[in-house]
């Protein structure tokens, strides 16, 4: 491999085709069914496919084959089917359904109105993962133009990952054959620590929560009238999350919802803290005088991995402050988020955080809690040796330090899902979403550098999978455990 040339290849491609395409997938407000019920109707998930696969289309990779599959009432699904130079095959994943708006957005900026600004690409959804599909037929265009072979490759880019990926199982079993059986998963959807090295996701935490709803009226009354009679909706709900939640730590109470952390995760978020020192924490956008949840960075590291954590993200029954009277409101609802340790099956954990939050309500209030989502984590296999000095050699060529290695606190409930179908396969997670990149919330960008060495990393490491799968080193690795001297990173 001429990596000179790969890199100008690369860089040439997202400048001349791929920012300019994310431009125009950064304008269009598809959002994921969770944030937009009518997403049919609005037809925006359809622009954005349509752009997503038109380019794709447009790519000179021989014999590729770019599908739109429809199942009745879910979300699409773009497939593509590349042919390789043996009977291998890669899995290359994203999506490209958004999250919505969010507010707090700088003056000059907004989540459907893309803005370059220096090396940076801002608007919703092209970091988080919309690049996804560009990166991943670049890094194929950038092996095929010097002519290095390639395991067959499948691109799948679903349109529900920010509302659980419920509509994925369906696909991925609709598609089962056409599939094949991967060795090597490719997912562009994760973080990175900072964008100075190439950086591998060991573990993604679960997911679940719903919508909790305390009711005590029919209709709101004057407050000084009832107040000391009628207890608050507002103070029966923290009484409900003081069941679940420390209010004055932010720990989880109960003991159901954790896990014992391996060792060697420990030992990897100890490394991580020594690489990324205060960058742990000060990524974030702080209020002056802020501080964070512990002054241990591995253990900041371990919370936001490998611990439960609760997250309130929206709340009902309450007016904005310039119409709020004094009424003792009739009910109060909030809708929670709860991640979950990678290894904790989270539909049994959506299942007892509704037993703990209905049962025996306070006063006898009216209390229920809509379970919406309950996905279950992902912690790596062991990495085969020679996976481990591909990312190595990729790192050192395209961003120049040793790659680094760290879980990561979203879920991507499609891992888990390939994780439990193809229990030999490799993985290789990464992404763009470094310090201040602030997916989901506002001022989201892409860092287009760290877009382009991705994706010349990601080529670099599906070159030298076929060279191991012609040796005979893809086929059953992690499930045999081989290679375990390898310990030092352990997965990818």
């Amino acid at each position: 491999m001429n990596t000179d040339q790969l890199r100008a290849f690369v860089s040439a491609k997202w400048d001349e085709e791929i920012v300019p395409r994310l431009v125009d997938y950064i304008r269009i407000p598809n959002k994921s069914p969770m944030f937009d019920a009518d997403w049919a109707a609005h037809g925006y998930m359809d622009q954005a496919v349509d752009l997503l696969a038109g380019w794709a289309r447009a790519q000179p990779i021989a014999g590729m084959q770019v599908d739109v599959v429809r199942l009745e009432g879910r979300t699409p699904l773009i497939f593509i089917d590349i042919p390789g130079n043996n009977d291998d095959c890669v899995v290359l994943y994203g999506h490209l359904d958004k999250q919505p708006e969010m507010t707090g957005w700088a003056e000059d900026l907004g989540p459907w109105k893309p803005v370059i600004k220096g090396d940076k690409l801002y608007g919703r959804g092209g970091a988080d993962d919309g690049y996804a599909i560009f990166g991943s037929l670049a890094a194929i265009l950038a092996l095929q133009q010097q002519g290095i072979p390639h395991a067959r490759c499948v691109v799948m880019i679903e349109a529900c990952e920010e509302s659980g990926s419920y509509d994925l199982p369906y696909y991925v079993d609709h598609l089962a054959d056409r599939i094949g059986k991967p060795s090597l998963v490719v997912c562009l959807d994760s973080g990175c620590g900072n964008y100075d090295q190439l950086w591998l996701t060991t573990s993604l935490r679960g997911l679940t929560g719903g919508n909790l709803k305390v009711k005590v009226l029919e209709e709101g009354v004057h407050s000084g009238d009832a107040s000391g009679v009628v207890a608050s909706s507002f103070r029966i709900l923290r009484e409900l999350l003081d069941r679940l939640e420390d209010g004055a730590t932010g720990k989880i109470r109960t003991p159901e919802l954790y896990v014992d952390i391996p060792a060697q995760r420990i030992e990897q978020a100890q490394r991580s803290a020594q690489v990324l020192g205060d960058a742990v924490y000060s990524k974030f956008p702080f209020v002056d005088g802020m501080r964070p949840m512990d002054e241990d960075h591995a253990e900041l590291v371990l919370n936001r991995t490998w611990r439960p954590a609760l997250s309130v993200t929206g709340v009902a029954g309450m007016p904005p402050l310039e119409s709020a009277g004094n009424v003792l409101r009739p009910f109060t609802a909030v809708k929670l988020s709860l991640r979950l340790p990678p290894t904790r099956d989270g539909v049994s954990a959506g299942e007892f955080l509704k037993g703990l939050l209905e049962r025996d309500p306070p006063y006898g209030s009216e209390v229920s809690f809509d379970l919406e989502k309950a996905s279950t984590g992902w912690n790596a296999p062991q990495l085969s040796a020679w996976l481990e000095q591909s990312v190595a050699d990729a790192s050192r060529a395209f961003f120049g330090p040793d790659p680094a290695y760290m879980g990561e606190g979203g879920t991507i409930p499609f891992m888990g899902m390939l994780g439990e179908k193809f229990p030999g396969a490799q993985f290789l997670i990464t992404g763009v979403l470094g310090p201040h990149s602030n997916a989901h919330g506002p001022n989201e960008f892409l860092h287009i550098p760290t877009g382009k060495r991705v994706t010349m990393c990601v080529a670099k490491v599906m070159a030298d999978h076929f060279v191991a799968s012609q040796a005979g080193l893809t086929t059953g690795v992690a499930a045999s455990g081989a290679h375990s001297h390898h310990g030092d990173h352990g997965c990818c």
